[in-house]
């Protein structure tokens, strides 16, 4: 299982929401790139980019991050935030993500997804698939779909997309565990058609165990860090013994 360790955005700033509400904001203190560099230097390397002031706006707000962290960092960047347009996932390319998570993009127009998947190929888009109450929310997490959760990631699969970063809005930032329930189902119903990417709630190396068991794919891995209970190297560690790729 691959470790993901996150970085989300608002002005600038490297910050953490509970539960995507902006009211929660708590910023640490840390510059951007200085930690992307420490995680590089940790031997982790992915990155998972959020522009929080993107996702509200609908459209990237913070390309020049995202550029700074490519320039100094060999990581593998996954952006996302406001992307809904051709030009802006193409001026996150030029930035230097390596892939580009479409979240309410995906729900609002999927016939300029399938355009995108044509154009840049499945290898370089990641479904975002964030949800509350089984539905799919967008905006920032501002604004919930009709959408279900299921059909919503079964439809895009179905189209050639394969990694889907899942994240159960109710526990991200909340460091109560991940949605583990929600991720039981998805590996049942989709086995090997899906890389499915956990995000929200992870809170120590146990529940980085228990994802690892259920096979899923890769981990998000954000407020844990921040607030101290894991260290870059006990993710490594734990990344080394469950054999990432």
């Amino acid at each position: 299982m691959i470790i993901i360790p996150a970085i989300d955005l608002i002005d600038g700033q490297l910050v953490r929401l509970s539960k995507g509400d902006y009211n929660s904001k708590k910023a640490y203190g840390k510059n951007p790139v200085d930690m992307a560099l420490a995680f590089e230097a940790a031997g982790l390397t992915h990155l998972h980019l959020v522009d929080l002031d993107g996702a509200k706006s609908g459209s990237p707000k913070n390309l020049g991050v995202l550029e700074a962290i490519a320039s100094a960092t060999s990581l593998e960047i996954d952006f996302g935030g406001g992307v809904k347009t051709t030009d802006a996932l193409a001026a996150a390319f030029s930035a230097g993500a390596s892939k580009v998570t479409c979240g309410s993009i995906a729900a609002s127009d999927s016939r300029l997804v399938m355009e995108w998947l044509d154009k840049f190929g499945a290898g370089r888009l990641v479904l975002g698939a964030d949800s509350r109450n089984g539905r799919i929310a967008t905006v920032g997490w501002l604004e919930t779909t009709g959408l279900d959760v299921f059909s919503f990631i079964g439809s895009y699969l179905e189209r050639g997309l394969k990694r889907v970063v899942c994240t159960d809005i109710s526990r991200d930032g909340m460091l109560a565990g991940p949605a583990f329930e929600l991720y039981d189902k998805l590996i049942a119903t989709y086995g090997k058609k899906i890389e499915l990417v956990a995000s929200g709630g992870v809170s120590s190396l146990a529940d980085l165990e228990k994802l690892a068991g259920k096979g899923v794919f890769a981990a998000i891995v954000g407020k844990a860090i921040y607030e101290g209970n894991v260290s870059l190297k006990e993710l490594k560690d734990f990344e080394e013994e469950h054999h990432a790729g």
